[in-house]
């Protein structure tokens, strides 16, 4: 249970969260993670080995950078069904 809690407080974070969306589909290096969020690239070398370390992202060399994408399938189903749970219409709740 505790390593569930600790993934969802990862998720918590804004940053990361969008770290995850731009990394859904297409392997992403760093340096275009930072420049296309806005961020720095150290900030989003952080977060990237916070997500590594939960296991929401993998990262595979290529020459000299590394390109990171969504680790799983259950990581991209999981974020694209909340994407769409949010997004559903909840007027009658």
């Amino acid at each position: 249970m505790t390593i569930l809690a600790e993934t969802f407080r990862l998720l918590g974070d804004p940053t990361r969260l969008r770290i995850l969306l731009f990394c859904l589909n297409v392997p992403k290096a760093v340096g275009d993670i930072a420049e296309s969020l806005g961020l720095s690239q150290t900030l989003v070398s952080h977060h990237l080995r916070l997500l590594r370390g939960a296991r929401l992202v993998r990262g595979e060399r290529q020459s000299r950078q590394v390109f990171y994408q969504v680790a799983d399938a259950h990581v991209s189903d999981m974020l694209i069904d909340m994407a769409s749970h949010i997004g559903e219409d909840h007027s009658e709740d």
